[in-house]
């Protein structure tokens, strides 16, 4: 284990060390394009995610670091010292810094929360269980929000306790819950990074997750009570037991880690005056205000505080936490730290992807393919198959690529969110980045694969002895059959026919 967090921080160090560098910080511009071979590493990492945990789970349990740091590391020399661009990797490093930074903070302190419901695990009182989770993973992330709830949830329906309770909760919870708010979701935390308004999610997403959390939350009603009655189960035994209807809440002053974390995450220096960041020019890097980038040409400026924040609530939320909760919940750090080191890879190795997917889209066959409907499918069609962070990042690279929009210019990205490319209005632009912001959510719950806290929510419900399906079972049993049924319904009402 000290083997291992001694390679997390070594690894973070070099590249806290790339990212800061002077020297290398004036290679910003004229490299030539990354070439075809060099998203090798990014697909690797991708098909070792989705096949390790079930063909070869020794190997990847006890090398998955290594391998993502080596395959990250390969695409990093690469761009350093075969294109002479530093500026791809700066970025990601900066952008990998934000990302974990949040994630770590609302795992951890979310971890220190225990919940007990003295109540009758019936459909309706599940049912509503889950639209609340849907509710609060906009505030505290679905990750916060399934590490808060998957435990209460399953003693609430602990006599009958089935894979589908945790597979709707994955659905609702998990995934589709997390479509409002930057941070939801991981790939909506990954455009807030690139630009998009904090509020943007909210205003255009919130029918389709209105209409998305009814429909799900009805049919896992009626699953629920078709179980109940198929196996006449009406609690025999406990209609005898008395439920004081109350609940318990242990370590409840992580509540509060909880809203620093979502107040630090407006602790923006691109948005805030008088707020300092890392500002990088064409003569290294400096702390630097807003105003500066005005001076500037080209500079940008990296934010810092809201990370340390993000870090510091971090530590402090599980050095001060209620030790019951903690053992209550069983909490322990390698959901976290196996995301921790994934998404180094992630980060590191998806750039030539991004970078190509761009110059195509940007071509006239790139172009002519790209609207809100084949958006919606292909990166729903990715964000179930692979991790949907990249795949969002990939598809709005592609969508302002296509329309001569940069993905690197915040103001670019400000403008598309408006609805204006090249000074021009685009309805066309909000309507695509709409799907792209539903798909990469919503079909993120395909897999276990398609985000973060899925694989998370299984681990915890094996360790408490539910037989969860495997990968494909989950796809088989579950997604196909419901989950792909009710995003077909949602592309029909919503996108189908807009435009």
């Amino acid at each position: 284990m000290k083997k291992k967090l001694l390679l997390l921080v070594v690894t973070l160090i070099v590249g806290l060390t790339v990212g800061v560098s002077p020297v290398l910080a004036s290679g910003g511009g004229g490299h030539p394009e990354a070439a075809p071979w060099s998203v090798i590493p990014f697909a690797t990492l991708l098909i070792m995610i989705a096949t390790g945990p079930l063909f070869y789970e020794k190997f990847w349990h006890h090398n998955y670091p290594k391998v993502a740091v080596g395959l990250a590391a390969v695409v990093v020399g690469y761009y350093i010292f075969g294109l002479h661009n530093t500026h791809g990797p700066i970025h990601a490093f900066f952008e990998y810094f934000q990302f974990i930074a949040l994630l770590s903070g609302l795992y951890i302190a979310s971890g220190g929360i225990m919940i007990k419901v003295d109540r009758k695990g019936t459909p309706m009182v599940n049912a509503i269980i889950l639209a609340i989770g849907a509710v609060i993973s906009n505030i505290i992330g679905t990750t916060g929000a399934s590490m808060l709830l998957i435990r209460p949830f399953m003693r609430l329906n602990q006599e009958r306790l089935q894979p589908y309770h945790v597979v709707f909760f994955i659905f609702i919870v998990s995934n589709v819950g997390g479509a409002l708010t930057p941070i939801g979701d991981p790939p909506l935390f990954l455009g807030f990074l690139k630009g998009v308004p904090f509020e943007w999610t909210l205003v255009h997403s919130l029918p389709m997750w209105f209409f998305a959390i009814i429909v799900l939350c009805v049919i896992f009603f009626f699953f629920d009570k078709r179980f109940i009655n198929k196996t006449n189960l009406l609690f025999d035994e406990d209609d005898k037991k008395e439920y004081s209807n109350k609940i318990t809440i242990t370590g409840s002053k992580n509540f509060g880690w909880l809203a620093i974390l979502v107040a630090a995450v407006f602790f923006d220096p691109s948005k805030i005056d008088w707020l300092p960041g890392i500002l990088q020019t064409h003569e290294g890097f400096s702390i630097g205000f807003l105003s500066d980038l005005e001076h500037h040409e080209g500079a940008t400026l990296f934010s810092f505080i809201r990370e340390l924040i993000m870090l510091t609530v971090a530590y402090l939320s599980f050095k001060l936490a209620d030790q019951d909760a903690i053992k209550g919940n069983e909490f322990n750090f390698e959901p976290i730290r196996e995301v921790a080191f994934i998404f180094i890879g992630i980060f590191g190795t998806m750039m030539p992807a991004l970078e190509l997917v761009g110059g195509f889209a940007a071509s006239e066959a790139g172009a002519a393919l790209i609207n809100h409907n084949s958006l919606y499918w292909a990166t729903g069609a990715l964000s179930g198959i692979l991790d949907n962070a990249p795949t969002y990042l990939n598809f709005l690279t592609a969508a302002m690529a296509s329309k001569g929009a940069d993905i690197g210019s915040v103001q670019q990205v400000l403008d598309f969110t408006n609805g204006i490319v090249q000074g021009q209005p685009n309805a066309e632009a909000v309507l695509e980045l709409t799907a792209i912001s539903v798909a990469a959510v919503f079909f993120g719950a395909m897999t276990y694969i398609g985000n973060g806290p899925n694989f998370m929510v299984k681990s915890i419900a094996e360790q408490s002895g539910v037989e969860m399906p495997s990968f494909f079972g989950y796809i088989v049993r579950y997604s196909l059959p419901i989950l792909l049924s009710v995003l077909v319904i949602v592309w029909l009402v919503f996108f189908a026919f807009a435009g």
